[in-house]
């Protein structure tokens, strides 16, 4: 496992996001990023998770009074995957991006051919 202090692993969780292009970025839509140290117990190796309604199945009276979206980024999850620091950093830029992806209502299957599995 890497060791890496909760405040590290926030900033490469904002450093992540900070590489989303601006034109990218603005187009997110009511959407939360967490860091959480562990996923769920029945996802132990969870390294990130979407949850709220994609972009392309959102109606005219979505928005009203909705909850955002959340993206988490598991910590222990992602050091226990990692061999070294620069793996984590890896990593969480890649989980950003997959779960960005799913809030535009990108699917694995689609992350997986575009490389981002």
């Amino acid at each position: 496992m890497v060791e890496m202090t909760r405040a590290e692993f926030e900033d490469a969780v904002r450093d992540a996001l900070d590489e989303i292009p601006d034109e990218l970025a603005a187009m997110m839509d009511n959407v939360v990023v967490l860091v959480e140290d562990s996923p769920p117990p029945e996802e132990p190796d969870l390294l990130g998770l979407y949850e709220g309604t994609p972009l392309t199945e959102r109606g005219d009276f979505w928005a009203s009074g909705s909850l955002p979206d959340r993206i988490t980024i598991y910590r222990l999850p992602t050091l226990d995957f990692c061999e070294d620091r620069d793996e984590v950093v890896e990593e969480v830029a890649v989980t950003v991006v997959h779960e960005i992806a799913h809030h535009f209502g990108i699917d694995d299957d689609r992350l997986h051919a575009l490389g981002w599995g």
